[in-house]
């Protein structure tokens, strides 16, 4: 049975032949073309970006952890040196908050360079000179009172309560230049509104 239908279906298609028109072919092959596309996608410019991104976060991680381990120097004002008592030859020697462990190296490290970078980034003029006065008398004193917590430090030896007062000190000396930049741009935009207002 299943061989009769074959023969049904080939003595079928014998009798009956359909004509295309003529250029259907081509026009059906336009249409192909039209729909599909002729080049492969191309990549999204999302994964260039994030590829940029990545090896700058890669850099700046690296430059970060080379800079904080490559040189273990504190400032000579930021260590005050006493007498051992333990020590008979009479050498110097002094502990600072990064000398207790290394996650407050760390944190001594951070704030102490972003401070020397706020102070970098100072510029100092007419205009402003009284406003910086200011800010760095009270920057003189909280560095008088670093110093002093570190002579505590050596003293007394490490404690609690010691140890936050000099993490307190650094944060406030930061957060007191970091005040002090915003005055600055503050009062450089209302100078340059009062220019420009005067030119028109």
């Amino acid at each position: 049975m299943a061989h009769d239908l074959r023969d049904l279906f080939e003595k079928e298609r014998e009798q009956k032949h359909y004509n295309l028109k003529k250029g259907h072919e081509a026009r059906f092959l336009a249409k192909l073309d039209e729909q599909l596309p002729s080049s492969p996608p191309k990549k999204k410019v999302f994964t260039w970006w994030l590829q940029v991104a990545a090896s700058v976060v890669v850099v700046l991680g690296l430059s970060v952890y080379f800079f904080t381990s490559s040189d273990n120097k504190i400032e000579p004002d930021e260590k005050i040196t006493v007498v051992d008592r333990e020590n008979p030859t009479g050498e110097t020697q002094s502990i600072s908050l990064g000398d207790l462990s290394p996650d407050l190296k760390k944190i001594e490290t951070y704030y102490t360079t972003n401070i020397n970078l706020q102070l970098s980034d100072l510029e100092m003029d007419p205009d402003n000179k009284e406003l910086m006065d200011s800010y760095m008398d009270r920057l003189a004193e909280l560095n008088d009172e670093y110093h002093k917590l570190n002579a505590e430090l050596n003293e007394f030896g490490p404690n609690d309560q010691t140890i936050e007062a000099l993490i307190k000190n650094l944060q406030l000396r930061l957060q007191l230049l970091q005040k002090l930049k915003t005055k600055l741009n503050q009062l450089k935009s209302s100078k340059n509104e009062q220019e420009s207002s005067n030119i028109v």
